[in-house]
């Protein structure tokens, strides 16, 4: 939990750094755009994709900054959470992340199946501890575990598997802005410069959206 909280207070350290002009982010550096976009599920809102996985270490540290961020978000920006699946080992966090999102629990238990895997060292991997796991936590865990293993939920993952082949994502966490461009803190170089970098992804993008030739300052 020590690495949490030093996590909490970088994210509080962050939003208030926040207020200071950022430099520009650069395409080739701090983003890039993508040779063929694709469409967006938001409608009129920017859409910015975050691919992350339960058991990636760097998707539990940013976390809380990213959390921090989303307190900020323009009414006009939604971010959608896509659970990345390389490997077999990797379907049982999407497919807890979809039946969580299906049973309404997001709010509650997300942050909480984070520090199952990287805190308390409990594999929800294993179906009989998750269903241990979740009734521990207050869920119908015959109904749970229905959702779980229903062929929508399966097929949520599977989607969610495909998408992340679309936008060629090779790690996590990575950030797709209005199907457009991509960026992760690996590219901007920082947690604190990521955030900078989509603020001004989702500035650019919304002027793009509305036919400007600069963004809106």
């Amino acid at each position: 939990m020590f690495t949490r909280t030093l996590a909490f207070l970088a994210a509080t350290v962050l939003s208030l750094s926040a207020l200071a002009a950022a430099p520009e982010a650069f395409e080739g550096h701090d983003y890039t755009r993508l040779k063929n976009a694709q469409p967006v599920a938001t409608g009129n809102k920017v859409e910015v994709l975050e691919f992350f996985w339960y058991r990636c270490p760097h998707c539990f540290q940013l976390e809380p900054g990213l959390n921090a961020w989303l307190k900020a978000l323009p009414k006009d920006a939604q971010v959608r959470r896509v659970p990345a699946v390389f490997r077999d080992d990797w379907m049982p966090g999407a497919k807890l992340y979809y039946t969580l999102e299906q049973m309404n629990l997001l709010g509650r238990l997300h942050h909480k199946v984070f520090d199952a895997y990287h805190v308390d060292n409990i594999n929800l991997n294993d179906p009989a501890v998750l269903g241990g796991w979740i009734a521990k936590h207050g869920v119908d865990r015959k109904k749970f575990e229905g959702i779980y293993n229903s062929f929508s939920t399966q097929s949520k993952a599977t989607q969610g598997a495909r998408l992340a082949t679309t936008y060629a994502i090779s790690g996590v966490p990575a950030f797709i802005i209005d199907g457009k461009y991509a960026t992760s803190v690996s590219m901007a170089g920082s947690e604190a410069r990521l955030f900078e970098v989509l603020d001004q992804l989702i500035v650019k993008a919304r002027a793009e959206r509305s036919g400007s030739k600069k963004p809106a300052k």
